[in-house]
């Protein structure tokens, strides 16, 4: 089984520099990238905010979240989208991207390192710092929505705390909040800009707004257990939205990694290509009856694979790869944060009664922006009289096929339409996909799971023959920080299982 590394034990800080390279205008931003932290006392802050930024990519291409939210199938070798494999997957964060974040600003802020040149060097400290912060919350996001519980408070603290304890979700949530905040006021435009980031080249203005954005996002993820106007997570969405900074709104301000190709490529360029992987007939059926043109560039042809096979899809006529190629070569830029995902999550929180504005005119421009980021025309009637307009569209009312039977993209009210809008808009970021769903359960009169409405596969070989809800922990917690972890999972409902719900999923 593979492992989550986040005992700490060993913490080896891993820095990837000779695969760090990103677009060509900003490859002097990497400085000295052969510097090995593990064994200079003088390494540049500013590779550290290269490793950092380079690596998020990953976390927003990831194929098994993708497989539970049926944006993908296994054409080839079934086996996670029949719910049989443990449900954990190896990242290293800890001891990787996390302490790399931890190290930016612990050398800016204690006083034997902030005056070296190796940190001084990467820029005003408060904007190191700021950078570090909203990509640690975002990092802490990503890992949090998978396996909920996991050390925060006293992680990323080296030697000194071996045994972490694991924080609730809900306590890790409020802090990545509260970081996200801290690090849009935290910056300081009057001094210079952070050296080594890849995504905006030190651009103030752009993280303010994604940090802003990442706030709204996270706290609607939280609907579930603070759905009334005026609770904790719509005060915080309102004061993200309201924020004079701003936050993402056109796609010019994506929060987008751009790939230089060669070594350093798009993760979708080889997963994308692959015959291992194929595009779900669940999500081709969807965009298909929309008549959703984006589809010609999500996929490589309409021939979704069936979700949940028991052995291997037939190879004629060709079934759909993840992307069109013209979407997936090896420099291809890479959306994390979307203007389309911003616009829906507005739309969605006027809806709730959240905040004051016009749900319909956010929709528009949520879908409209996803077009637009994938570079697909929007056709004229989409918005207007076509399955997906947000006054009445009807949806989809069967989808996926006989391997997935009852599933379907029925939206018969709005906060449904902007759900299903949402399910697209986040392709083919996979735990974005699989986290929102989770999320719109209940937004449908029961028995519905979802927007859209996704049934497991029939073939399902897990004991509860149940879509994936989180992953487990790895053996390793198990053996390494097991006292630690044992009171964790006592904070479980059903314990620390594939079906049972991290904190904001439960009811």
């Amino acid at each position: 089984m593979k492992k989550l590394h986040i005992s700490f034990l060993k913490f080896a800080f891993v820095i990837m520099s000779g695969s760090l390279v990103t677009s060509c205008s900003k490859l002097e931003d990497f400085g000295d990238t052969n510097v090995n932290p593990n064994g200079s006392s003088q390494v540049l802050t500013s590779a550290l905010i290269s490793n950092v930024t380079a690596s998020l990519g990953g976390l927003a291409a990831q194929l098994q979240p993708g497989l539970y939210c049926q944006y993908f199938a296994e054409p080839t070798y079934p086996g996670s989208s029949l719910y049989t494999l443990p449900q954990i997957n190896s990242s290293g964060t800890y001891s990787g991207s996390l302490m790399d974040c931890q190290l930016i600003i612990n050398k800016n802020t204690d006083p034997a390192t902030s005056g070296l040149n190796s940190v001084t060097s990467g820029g005003a400290a408060e904007n190191q710092i700021a950078i570090a912060k909203i990509a640690k919350a975002y990092i802490y996001w990503t890992l949090t929505d998978r396996w909920g519980d996991l050390p925060y408070s006293e992680a990323l603290k080296g030697v000194s705390v071996l045994n972490p304890k694991y924080d609730l979700q809900e306590d890790i949530y409020k802090g990545i909040l509260a970081d996200l905040k801290d690090a849009v006021y935290g910056f300081d435009d009057t001094k210079p800009t952070a050296k080594g980031d890849v995504i905006f080249s030190g651009d103030i203005a752009k993280w303010r707004k994604t940090a802003n954005s990442l706030r709204m996002l996270i706290a609607l993820r939280m609907s579930k257990k603070y759905p009334n106007p005026g609770a904790f997570a719509a005060s915080q969405f309102a004061d993200a939205v309201s924020d004079p900074y701003g936050h993402i709104t056109s796609n010019a301000d994506n929060f987008t990694l751009v790939y230089p190709g060669g070594n350093y490529r798009n993760p979708w360029n080889t997963a994308g290509a692959s015959t291992d992987n194929g595009v779900a007939k669940t999500f081709t059926d969807a965009l298909g009856g929309l008549n959703d043109t984006r589809l010609s560039v999500m996929a490589s042809n309409s021939n979704g694979v069936a979700y949940g096979l028991t052995a291997a899809a037939p190879t004629t006529p060709a079934f759909a790869l993840i992307l069109a190629p013209s979407a997936r070569q090896d420099n291809s830029p890479l959306v994390i944060v979307s203007a389309a995902s911003v616009w829906l999550a507005k739309a969605e929180a006027i809806e709730l009664g959240w905040i004051a504005g016009d749900s319909k005119v956010a929709y528009d421009n949520g879908v409209t922006a996803s077009f637009a980021q994938w570079n697909v025309t929007l056709p004229s009637t989409y918005l207007t009289t076509s399955p997906a307009n947000f006054d009445g569209g009807v949806g989809v009312a069967s989808i996926g096929g006989s391997t997935v039977i009852g599933s379907n993209a029925s939206t018969p009210n709005k906060l449904a339409r902007i759900a299903l809008q949402q399910w697209i808009a986040y392709y083919p970021d996979g735990l974005q996909g699989w986290s929102n769903w989770r999320k719109s359960e209940g937004v449908l009169a029961a028995p519905a799971l979802g927007v859209p409405d996704i049934r497991p596969t029939v073939n399902a070989k897990s004991l509860s023959g149940k879509i994936v809800r989180r992953y487990v922990y790895g053996v390793s917690e198990y053996n390494l920080n097991g006292e630690k972890l044992s009171e964790a999972i006592s904070n479980i409902p059903g314990g620390d299982d594939q079906d049972s719900r991290v904190w904001w999923d439960r009811n």
